[in-house]
């Protein structure tokens, strides 16, 4: 019984961050490819099928491959991502002004969001002679 209910509730998550990446892919300030990775993991427990058509994607397909087999990200990507974040979060802060209480709290958020993605192995560059 509980494999069933983590069973769904994995797909269902993995649905949800399909959805959220599409929402991502349309809006500049949502970031996609962390809900891919997610929906990815999400799927490699739960359907092989789906797994397989987020890896052979041909837009999203070659960096979720590459994450999927050596959980590295390029540089390029880590940038976009940062500089999306910092986009993303700056229009926060300044939709909260008069709130410095908020304005703190989701500064503390993007400060763990960005030093969570400066973390993250990068890529051997591939030099081709």
């Amino acid at each position: 019984m509980q494999k069933r209910i983590k069973h769904y509730l994995l797909f269902s998550c993995g649905w949800l961050c399909v959805v959220l990446g599409i929402i991502g892919a349309l809006l500049p300030v949502v970031p996609t490819t962390p809900f891919m990775v997610l929906a990815l993991a999400c799927f490699a427990e739960t359907s092989p099928r789906f797994h397989n058509m987020l890896l052979n994607n041909r837009w999203i397909g070659a960096p979720l491959k590459q994450w999927d087999q050596t959980k590295t990200v390029r540089r390029r990507t880590k940038i976009q991502a940062v500089i999306m974040l910092v986009i993303a979060f700056s229009f926060s802060i300044t939709m909260l002004w008069g709130r410095t209480g908020m304005q703190l709290m989701v500064l503390g958020l993007a400060v763990i969001m960005i030093g969570f993605v400066l973390r993250l192995k990068e890529a051997e560059p591939k030099y081709e002679d």
